[in-house]
């Protein structure tokens, strides 16, 4: 299954991860536009409402300080408050079934003069968790003039949300199986392959429809429900057009949005961008060969430094971090937790995981230098829980691995047959001999998966949209640079601004460079020149 972009995960645990873990880490709508009829305003705003949506779009948000239970009158100014708006499960039945969606915000420093929402990427990743962490992705000027809210989509963390496995499966599933020696050695074959596929996809599909607790969920959390609703969260902040910072599949969805709702459009930031004419055994291909280079790039930086495990020339340490991948795969090493050993599936998530920060290169390369040549995982593990959200007493905070899949299989439409699956394979194998075992039959498993689309996959325009702002990183593994060019040449009205970089994303990670363009956009909605490149931390 397709390894897809994410965000909160990553850039957040991993900058915890710098400073504490030695001391012991797609999809869109392809341009289909829902059409807006027989508009009204909305209250407080100048935009339109669509037919039958009155009552969500009128309803108030009841505000609150987050987690302690006290009362908006005894609220602190610096609290993050919380609340939760109401979106049907359907926009084709409005009066049926609702679902709700949580929301968290900053408020701004200063004189508010509007809304930024934020999303994370994933799918799956919470927007309610990255509010708190704005002050460290998001400009102090842009801080004094916005408030900050993060959501969670549909079928995401706090909102109405997808249940699949309980937290001791989950932990099973990440660990993966052992292997012998024999079974390691020898080649299965392709029926095979693509029979576990699809009997894998029917069990994990068949797990979610018995623990979701609203029926019909997993046919309803698709990319273009979820710009809807963001319509309805800024109509309900009082904003008459959308400002919003989205990462990686963010990209998706604002983009999305201004498809949807162009005449809606503010100030868009998508940093990371996904390419919307990608199927999705193109986007496994793509992120097959972004994380092989990604892994040669941290192997080069790891040789310079003194206390690297890795030998020789760039290609010798490859093939000395694919051989640890295969020992552990037979024989995994003990950790700090006597029932979890570092298995191959773990050791993998810790690996891909910091791949995304090169600002915590180091940490994967001391945590190498443990497994490998101290035989203790314990350093991987804690990356792979980290970067997986799993807690100290074993319990997971979110849904993001659930809803993943659930996101996509509804937003890609499932193409090719078994001959196009195999040999997909095999290229996502060429392309990345570390990965691309784990990085194939996307398609294959959302055909087993049986929540299916029929979008088809096309550019989008958001024509009339006013101008929005793609970034893009040149060695972003998840995100290749690539489709964040092309996003920006799909988009009537965007710019390119490109981070000369490693590691996924860039706003909040790259230099000054970076974040004063992001930062003058939002305040001003003036654009960068289109073409204007920044180079590491300048």
């Amino acid at each position: 299954m397709t390894r897809t972009p994410r965000h909160t995960r990553s850039q957040r645990a991993l900058a915890a991860l710098a400073a504490t873990a030695l001391a012991l880490g797609a999809a869109a709508c392809g341009g289909q536009t829902v059409p807006v009829r027989n508009a009204t305003p909305a209250p407080g705003s100048t935009a339109a409402v669509p037919q039958g949506l009155e009552s969500f779009y009128s309803q108030e948000l009841d505000w609150y300080p987050c987690g302690d239970g006290s009362t908006i009158a005894e609220y602190a100014k610096g609290e993050l408050l919380c609340a939760t708006a109401e979106v049907p499960l359907d926009y084709e039945d409005p009066d049926g079934q609702r679902i709700t969606l949580a929301l968290k915000k900053r408020e701004a420093d200063g004189d508010a003069q509007g809304t930024l929402f934020v999303n994370p990427g994933g799918p799956g990743g919470s927007g309610v968790e990255l509010v708190g962490s704005a002050d460290g992705l998001i400009g102090e000027d842009v801080l004094k003039v916005y408030d900050v809210i993060g959501f969670d989509p549909r079928g995401v963390g706090s909102s109405t949300a997808v249940d699949c496995v309980s937290d001791a499966e989950l932990d099973e599933q990440r660990s993966g199986r052992v292997y012998t020696a024999e079974e390691l050695a020898a080649e299965e074959s392709e029926e095979d392959t693509q029979a576990a596929v699809l009997a894998s996809a029917k069990e994990d599909a068949a797990a979610c429809e018995a623990h979701t607790e609203v029926k019909g969920l997993l046919d309803h959390i698709d990319t273009v429900s979820a710009a809807r609703d963001l319509d309805i969260l800024r109509a309900l902040a009082g904003d008459p057009v959308l400002t919003y910072l989205g990462y990686s599949y963010g990209t998706y969805l604002g983009a999305t949005y201004a498809d949807l709702f162009p005449a809606n459009v503010g100030r868009l930031v998508l940093d990371g961008a996904v390419d919307p004419m990608l199927s999705a055994g193109e986007l496994s291909l793509g992120q097959a060969e972004g994380f092989e280079n990604a892994l040669r790039a941290f192997v080069k930086d790891c040789q310079s430094g003194s206390s690297c495990p890795l030998t020789g020339d760039v290609d010798s340490g490859v093939r000395q971090v694919q051989d640890f991948l295969d020992l552990v795969a037979t024989s995994p090493i003990e950790t700090y937790d006597p029932k979890r050993p570092l298995t191959r599936s773990l050791a993998l998530d810790a690996i891909i995981g910091v791949l995304y920060a090169d600002e915590s290169w180091s940490v994967l390369a001391e945590a190498l230098n443990q497994a490998m040549l101290q035989d203790d995982g314990s350093t991987m593990l804690y990356i792979a829980d980290l970067l997986a959200s799993r807690n100290d007493d074993g319990s997971y905070s979110g849904n993001g691995d659930e809803a993943i899949t659930a996101i996509n299989c509804l937003d890609y439409p499932v193409q090719g047959d078994p001959a196009s699956w195999a040999a997909e394979a095999d290229k996502a194998e060429e392309l990345s001999p570390t990965f691309g075992d784990v990085m194939g039959y996307s398609d294959l498993y959302c055909q087993g998966w049986g929540h299916a689309s029929d979008r088809e996959r096309t550019a989008i325009r958001a024509t009339g949209a006013a101008p929005i702002l793609v970034v893009g990183t040149t060695g972003d593994p998840a995100t290749p640079y690539q489709w964040s060019v092309s996003l920006s040449e799909q988009l009537d009205s965007a710019a390119l601004l490109t981070w000369e970089g490693n590691g996924h994303t860039a706003y909040g990670r790259a230099g000054d460079c970076v974040g004063s363009a992001v930062d003058t956009y939002l305040l001003t909605g003036q654009l960068p020149e289109d073409g204007l490149t920044c180079a590491g931390q300048e």
